[in-house]
């Protein structure tokens, strides 16, 4: 799951900036950097129809493109993030 946050984002989105905090289990240095690549291919695609910021979700957003490891994914993908984070 992602949320927009201004304040010590984990990953900025490589086409407009915006900052998001992830909600997500992590495991070796290895497989948050694979799990990094796809949360940003993910962003880039937010921006099919949208240049800045508006083009992500203004809530926290599960990824449901998501097609790695089930382990990378956390609660956030088997639905069970907490509610303050969405």
């Amino acid at each position: 799951m992602c949320k927009s946050t201004a304040d010590s984002p984990e990953l900025c989105c490589p086409v407009c900036g915006q900052g998001f905090t992830l909600i997500w289990e992590r495991h070796s240095r290895a497989e948050r950097t694979i799990a990094l690549r796809e949360i940003a291919r993910a962003l880039r695609s937010h921006h099919q129809k949208a240049s800045g910021p508006q083009a992500h979700p203004q809530r926290g957003f599960k990824l449901p493109d998501w097609d790695g490891p089930s382990a990378f994914s956390g609660a956030a993908i088997s639905g069970n993030a907490p509610s303050w984070a969405l």
